[in-house]
């Protein structure tokens, strides 16, 4: 890689020395984390802003590789622009390119006239891929001068590059009022100001807790500089943003209570986010569910930086304190993270271009009402790239997070495009239903980020207007596919699974909730490969769901939980279900063939097996429900909702 890398080594420093992180060097030799990054990378191959290289040395001729943008010749500054649209290409649009990297470490550096020179021709050769270049920072000393420069490519009035993050951490962490500090531009008064403007619910703003997954959006130029401006009102006017905006940062607001996790790990799985901004109160620490908000970033395999606030009410001691804990768990084995504390403009270049190449963990420490190092955190996510690639050549898929039902307009459904691209008056199938079946369905408008458009590609989100479709006939987990596709649902599935936490033993026919995607449902285990699970145990297992069927892939990660009961895993095989095929869902040895009733009609019974309505105090996130063992109906272990699974109807204990 191009750009500076962090050792790994250099995270071994001690507390005392330098609060046992890693600062980041300005100048220093590729790192061994990546070993990709032992080859030497050609001057004119740029760094995306994930750290990959795109090699080009057959397009670009074999000069000295720092010298290259200096008064090339016409082939060469043609060589330069095909390799140049290549490299953007990989970024998605923007990369970093250093200027003054030689072939060998010990032959960087450019003289004041010769970076000059370069830093005019790249501007040109810009200039020709329809992009900007800005200079980020020069380094070195006189005649042996470094430059970091961003391209990043123009977009047009209704396009923009998206990036999503999603913004996790306890409860009074402070989310909320970040987020309206760096979107509204305004500090906060120390007493929750800067957070009511991000409320949706008037008992949000009652009691000053996130209850929601909440949204705001914040702009970025070509030259990186903010575009967000309120109106009178103090409101932000989305469309406006996105038409002056060549980037866009999308923050996904999570709830930090306890009693929320389900919606925030529906959060984390449904909005696709491609960067994690786990949040730390300075005075409390790592506390709540901190811990469980970062394991939740870890096992979806979504980067993680850490913010800390509340520095200016915080006593340094009770500050280092925290650091200290927060370098402990970064490190720790279940983690391996190498925290780097972010402290100069520098800095935020180097962690940024490092990111998810290394196992990078960038901390900042800010005060929503000091104001101290926002500034670094904006140019830090002005420098975040997707993680998501378009694969526009692949056919459509929208996965649907929220349906509405907008008056004069009608069904509107919001989610992700995973791939492809869908256009205005697009046909797609809408599905699985509660029978398994994909209807054909109209888009008669698209929205993105309140901004009308055209067409949505992969890796953006977006809003669909739908033709003759009511808002009952659609739930959250339902996709939209393109009409040359032969999809199916599933009723079942095999994944392998990782036991985080059970307090007792996961047996076969134990239920909880799967999170996978979009979808979020109650699923059983029908088999696996070992006769009991506890905590920390792996093994291969068969679910089914147990209300409708869904539409899955194979290698995608989910999130298994109940109660205090937490395995990750992944899809590992998909079973199709067939309507009309007589293969139905197989409950207690019998079959239920799915009909077209609605859910609320659905019999109460299915093959023999019924649902036992059990009432009993609440435990402690371990046995929900008391189930009288004199039934002779077989229940889901560990408080499993109380479905049961074989025998005859029981009636309600209680």
């Amino acid at each position: 890689m191009a750009a500076a890398s962090i050792s790994p080594d250099s995270s071994q420093t001690t507390m005392e020395d330098k609060e046992d992180f890693v600062t980041p060097p300005s100048d220093s030799p590729p790192s061994s984390m990546d070993e990709s990054t032992d080859e030497a990378v050609p001057k004119g191959c740029g760094v995306g802003l994930f750290g990959y290289k795109v090699s080009s040395s057959d397009l670009i001729s074999q000069t000295d590789p720092k010298l290259q943008y200096v008064n090339p010749s016409s082939d060469e500054f043609d060589s330069l622009v095909s390799a140049l649209k290549l490299q953007m290409e990989d970024g998605q649009g923007e990369i970093i390119i250093e200027l003054g990297i030689g072939g060998g470490c010990s032959n960087n550096g450019l003289s004041e006239s010769e970076m000059d020179a370069s830093i005019a021709t790249l501007h040109a050769v810009a200039a020709a891929c329809d992009a900007d270049m800005t200079v980020l920072r020069k380094k070195g000393s006189e005649g042996c001068l470094l430059a970091d420069c961003l391209v990043r490519r123009k977009v047009q009035e209704d396009d923009f590059l998206e990036v999503r993050v999603a913004v996790v951490g306890n409860v009074d962490a402070g989310k909320s009022t970040l987020l309206g500090v760096l979107t509204h531009g305004e500090l906060d008064n120390g007493r929750g100001h800067a957070r009511q403007k991000l409320f949706r619910h008037k008992h949000e703003m009652e009691s000053g807790r996130t209850s929601s997954v909440g949204s705001d959006i914040l702009g970025f130029d070509d030259k990186g500089r903010i575009v967000n401006k309120v109106d009178g009102h103090g409101s932000l006017d989305w469309a406006h943003i996105c038409r002056v905006s060549s980037k866009v940062i999308t923050f996904i607001d999570l709830a930090g209570h306890e009693k929320y996790l389900k919606t925030t790990i529906f959060g984390m799985t449904g909005h696709a986010p491609d960067f994690c901004m786990l949040m730390i109160g300075a005075n409390a620490g790592i506390v709540g569910m901190t811990k469980e908000h970062l394991g939740l970033a870890l096992a979806l395999a979504v980067p993680v930086f850490v913010v800390v606030t509340k520095i200016d009410m915080c006593p340094p001691n009770v500050l280092q304190e925290t650091m200290k804990l927060l370098n402990r768990v970064l490190k720790s084995p279940g983690c391996r993270k190498i925290p780097v504390a972010v402290q100069t403009q520098e800095d935020v270049i180097t962690t940024a271009t490092n990111f998810t190449s290394a196992r990078v963990c960038p901390i900042f420490q800010v005060s929503n009402v000091s104001g101290h190092n926002l500034e670094l955190l904006r140019s830090f996510l002005s420098l975040l790239s997707a993680r998501m690639r378009p694969r526009e050549d692949k056919p459509a898929e929208f996965q649907i997070d929220e349906t509405y039902s907008v008056p004069g307009v009608g069904t509107v459904v919001s989610g992700t495009c995973l791939q492809g691209t869908i256009s205005l008056n697009d046909t797609l199938l809408l599905g699985p239903n509660s029978v398994g079946e994909f209807l054909p369905v109209a888009i008669r408008g698209i929205h993105r980020k309140r901004l009308p458009v055209k067409e949505v590609r992969g890796g953006q989100t977006a809003s669909f207007a739908l033709k003759k479709m009511k808002r009952n006939q659609i739930r959250k987990g339902m996709v939209m596919l393109g009409a040359e596709t032969d999809p199916v649902g599933c009723w079942e599935f095999e994944a392998e699974i990782l036991v985080l936490h059970h307090p007792t033993t996961i047996s076969p026919k134990y239920q909880a909730m799967v999170h996978c995607g979009s979808t979020r449902q109650t699923a059983t285990i029908i088999t696996m490969d070992k006769d009991h699970l506890r905590t920390g145990d792996k093994a291969s297992c068969l679910f089914r769901f147990i209300k409708s069927p869904e539409y899955l892939h194979t290698d995608s990660r989910m999130v298994f939980r109940e109660g205090r009961t937490k395995a990750i895993g992944t899809i590992t095989k998909i079973h199709p279900y067939i309507p009309g095929s007589g293969s139905g869902v197989s409950i207690g040895g019998g079959t239920a063939h799915s009909t077209k009733k609605k859910p609320s009609q659905m019999p109460k019974t299915l093959s023999g097996a019924s649902v036992s309505r059990v009432k009993g105090r609440r435990g402690r996130g371990r046995n929900y429900h008391h189930i009288d063992k004199t039934s002779s109906s077989t229940s889901a272990s560990g408080g499993g909702g109380g479905i049961s699974l074989e025998g005859p109807s029981t009636s309600d204990h209680k």
